[in-house]
């Protein structure tokens, strides 16, 4: 049997915002990181736009300046989102979020993805303690009672192992190894597909964010600096297959069409980019000396914007509740700190997680009924004052419960 000394603290498996915010967290509290990623360093390094805008939250926001994230994002990349509506089909009676009498100017923040992804890596690379395998792929782990052994590959070693007291799985809602560790999961495929792109228009936003729910299409309209847009349709298979190989004016004309020249006229200034809808919240989120974070344990719906959100959320609990473990005397990745971090996360993330996919199937539903039952339920949201104070107050609350960089542990950490 391995000894505790001769094992790594922690491997984190994924590259991706989600494991390297993990990666951050866990060396800001004492502790060896090594991070594996099958991408070519190149990749990582410098990211490609890939369609997506991502909602931060004020807590998100806290967060990333925590960990040294957000002062390396561009600022003039940073778009306010002042006001969000959601609306159904035509009618004029929008449910609406904003701040006012909250003392912020904003509910929250836009920041594209692969920015985000830049930085967060940008940031791990000036880590001392954080060791970055690129091409490096995890074939294997395997969990045993005071250990996990990660068996991986690269253009170095065909074969090789570490082994480690914390496993922080990261690589994805259609996690493989998330399956291999027969860690079930709930799936739920709206069978329809989301298209991102960015546009110009000469129509201000005025910096307002709309979700909707039109028959046949649902709409989302992301307000970006420069007077552009960040276009979110979402279509079956086949309707998304002829809207994507239009030609750039003909796109054009047909999205304005959609949303009903509400932006006047619009030009596409990006690539267009095609996600298929699905959703994912893993049955666990830990086993034995093993921790499952971002899209791996829970893979949102993009209606409420929170997958990166709950991504941040669930990193900040795993590294706190380390953390209390180290003070406590345990080792990193005892059972008692994973079974905490798990019930902390799943209190936190399922309430939403499933009002998400239950108004994500209502309002995407074309039955008889559903239509005037969606408009009464805005209506009854919009007067419910005490609801939609509650929703924005979690949004810009800014509490954090990160532990601070290289918190105080026992000497031998």
């Amino acid at each position: 049997m391995l000894k505790i000394k001769d094992l790594m603290d922690v491997v984190v498996i994924g590259g991706g915002p989600s494991g390297l915010s993990a990666a951050l967290s866990l060396e800001g509290i004492g502790l060896k990181v090594t991070v594996i990623d099958p991408e070519p360093l190149d990749v990582l390094r410098k990211p490609s736009f890939d369609g997506r805008e991502i909602a931060i939250t004020h807590h998100s926001v806290s967060l990333m300046k925590s960990m040294g994230i957000w002062d390396r994002i561009p600022q003039e990349e940073i778009s306010l989102l002042r006001e969000a509506r959601v609306e159904n089909g035509e009618e004029n009676n929008p449910l609406i979020f904003d701040t006012q009498g909250k003392g912020e100017e904003a509910l929250g923040y836009l920041v594209p993805n692969y920015l985000i992804r830049k930085a967060t890596f940008e940031e791990v690379q000036s880590r001392d303690n954080i060791t970055v395998l690129s091409q490096t792929t995890c074939e294997k782990l395997n969990c045993f009672v005071d250990y996990a052994r990660v068996e991986y590959s690269n253009v170095e070693q065909k074969h090789a192992i570490f082994s480690t007291k914390l496993a922080v799985v990261s690589d994805g809602r259609f996690s493989k190894i998330r399956n291999s560790l027969k860690i079930g999961y709930m799936l739920h495929d709206f069978h329809r597909y989301m298209m991102v792109c960015r546009m110009k228009h000469n129509v201000p936003h005025h910096e307002v964010a709309l979700q909707w729910f039109d028959k046949g299409q649902t709409v989302a309209l992301l307000p970006l600096n420069n007077n552009v847009t960040s276009v979110v349709l979402s279509l079956p298979s086949d309707e998304m297959n002829r809207v994507i190989a239009l030609e750039p004016e003909q796109f054009n004309q047909e999205i304005m069409k959609r949303i009903q020249s509400r932006l006047g006229k619009m030009e596409l200034v990006s690539t267009r980019h095609v996600y298929p809808l699905k959703t994912v919240f893993a049955n666990r989120f830990e086993t034995r000396h093993v921790a499952l974070v971002g899209d791996t344990a829970i893979g949102m719906h993009p209606i409420t914007a929170h997958g990166y959100n709950f991504a941040l959320i669930a990193q900040e609990i795993l590294a706190s509740e380390v953390l209390a473990g180290l003070k406590r005397g345990e080792e990193v990745g005892d059972s008692k700190q994973l079974r905490r971090f798990e019930k902390r996360l799943r209190i936190k993330t399922m309430p939403l997680f499933t009002l998400t996919n239950m108004i994500a199937t209502l309002y995407t539903r074309e039955e008889k009924g559903l239509w005037k039952l969606r408009q009464l339920g805005l209506k009854a949201a919009n007067l419910f004052k005490p609801v939609k104070d509650k929703v924005v107050d979690t949004l810009i609350d800014k509490t954090i419960t990160l532990p601070s960089p290289k918190s105080i542990l026992p000497k031998r950490f």
